[in-house]
């Protein structure tokens, strides 16, 4: 069997905060015309990412509940630099973003960081320290 992985769906339990919570990091939802419980965003190469309401997606996942404690999945986003990560990282926190990692030198040679999205959800920011 051979599958591709082109769409990540992220459950989101307000729409207006996250799609406000991802634009600080580039990327840009537009609501479906049909449901504003939907949202979707192209990126390079391919992939799809879409945010989806609890509402819209509870009837499609009967049983469905919320997680709780910690993220079990992160979305990692890359940086040109180092300076990167820690900018965007201390955006996210004075915009209200819980921060879960503050910035740190990896010892697998990145600048490193973790934000919770409006949901909990983990968000890595990262970028390849200068070799030296």
């Amino acid at each position: 069997m051979h599958a591709t992985l082109n769409t990540i769906d992220i459950v989101v339990s307000d729409m207006e905060a996250s799609i406000a919570f991802y634009a600080r990091l580039g990327l840009v939802f537009k609501l479906d015309e049909h449901s504003p419980e939907h949202a979707s965003c192209d990126l390079p190469g391919g992939l799809h990412v879409m945010l989806d309401t609890e509402a819209f997606r509870t009837p499609f996942l009967p049983g469905w509940s919320a997680p709780t404690g910690g993220p079990r999945t992160l979305l990692c986003f890359e940086f040109e630099a180092p300076a990167g990560v820690d900018a965007a990282y201390t955006e996210l926190v004075e915009a209200g973003h819980r921060g879960l990692a503050e910035p740190f030198d990896a010892i697998w040679g990145m600048r490193y960081a973790t934000v919770a999205d409006p949901d909990g959800n983990g968000v890595d920011l990262y970028a390849v320290l200068p070799a030296g």
